[in-house]
């Protein structure tokens, strides 16, 4: 079974089993953001359960 190679780039497993994302909105367009969005924006988050399952599938041997 293939790894889905999108995914792969994209996420990160952690040792208890979630899984981390960059958050979007950092690339171009960012002169009217304010700091304290860019900030935030910077700090990786955890998916939610139900894309979790779905994440599983996608890459299998994570």
């Amino acid at each position: 079974m293939k790894s889905h190679s999108g995914a792969k780039d994209r996420f990160r497993k952690t040792k208890r089993g979630r899984w981390t994302h960059k958050k979007a909105g950092l690339r171009h367009l960012m002169t009217g953001m304010s700091s304290k969005t860019g900030r935030h924006l910077r700090k990786a988050s955890f998916l939610r359960p139900a894309e979790t399952k779905i994440l599983n599938r996608l890459l299998p041997y994570a």
